[in-house]
C-alpha cells in the first residue's frame, strides 16, 4: 500500500530521519521518501494507516 501524509513539523533532514525510524518501527521493510520542503511523506508499506499515524504522532510529527 501507499500512503502519501502531510507532516507539518517536518523542516530538515533530521526530521526525515526521526520519521522514517518511526514508520519502520512498525513495518521494517517500508520504503520512505520525504521532503521537508512540501512536507510531504510517500510511504510504501503493509502496515496500516492508523498504526503509521500513530507512530509518527508518537515521536511528536502527527500527520495532518
Amino acid at each position: 500500500m501507499t500512503l502519501t501524509l502531510k507532516v507539518p513539523k517536518m523542516a530538515c533532514s533530521a526530521c526525515v530521519n526521526t520519521i522514517t525510524q518511526a514508520i519502520r518501527s512498525v513495518d521494517t521493510n517500508a520504503t520512505v521518501q520525504a521532503e521537508p520542503k512540501t512536507k510531504l511523506v510517500n510511504i510504501e508499506t503493509q502496515a496500516s494507516a492508523t498504526a503509521i499515524k500513530e507512530a509518527l504522532a508518537s515521536v511528536g510529527y502527527p500527520a495532518a
